[in-house]
């Protein structure tokens, strides 16, 4: 799966799981721009996960590790092309 490919479900699932966040640009802070919680970045996680079949450790479940939500993407294209090895 491309990148963009990726960008493109995860911002499907974005507008789904987080109905708040509307425009999503992958370059804004989650945080200041969108006012997205710990709790909304964990539902998030749990709906990738799922709907990309990938796990995430109990470290990525954490809103630090993710500034924006190209953060997000870069990690799980990382997780998807480690499958494909």
């Amino acid at each position: 799966m491309t990148s963009e490919e990726v960008k493109i479900k995860l911002k499907e699932l974005i507008e789904e799981v987080l109905p708040d966040v509307e425009d999503c640009d992958f370059s804004k802070k989650i945080v200041p721009e969108y006012g997205v919680e710990s709790v909304g970045i964990i539902r998030l996680i749990v709906a990738v996960e799922s709907a990309f079949d990938v796990k995430f450790t109990d470290y990525e479940l954490d809103l630090d590790a993710y500034d924006t939500f190209d953060d997000l993407a870069v990690s799980l294209q990382k997780k998807l092309d480690a499958e494909e090895d």
